[in-house]
């Protein structure tokens, strides 16, 4: 799961600090994180999609956060699977074949194991 959250959050974190350097122009004298270069992919990203760069941005921030309601609710999922199961169990009355009702000793045997 840890593999997974890091494959996760990486590009996410690389993507937003690029897109907030490169949108206020922090460049540390590279290329890739000046302006012109963020205008540039966002018009060969908009020409591609056939829509305006300026709505670009707000449709990757749409998907981030879908995926990350995605991924907390794998995660929900995974640590409580089985609470999940068994309230689902309850909810439609579903029973598990192997829950046999415990067997009990009889009086005469309850109270000979008394005496003893």
């Amino acid at each position: 799961m840890k593999v997974f959250l890091v494959l996760w959050i990486i590009p996410i974190v690389l993507l937003g600090t690029w897109y907030g350097l490169s949108f206020y122009d922090i460049n540390f004298g590279f290329h890739i994180l000046t302006r012109d270069l963020h205008d540039l992919v966002f018009t060969i990203y908009g020409n591609m999609l056939g829509i305006s760069p300026e709505s670009i941005p707000p449709l990757v921030l749409k998907a981030i956060i879908l995926d990350t309601f995605l991924v907390v609710g794998f995660i929900v999922i995974k640590r409580r699977r089985k609470q999940i199961w068994s309230s689902t169990r309850k909810l439609f009355g579903w029973t598990e074949e192997r829950e046999a009702p415990i067997a009990t000793a009889s009086s005469r045997d309850a109270d000979y194991s008394r005496m003893s």
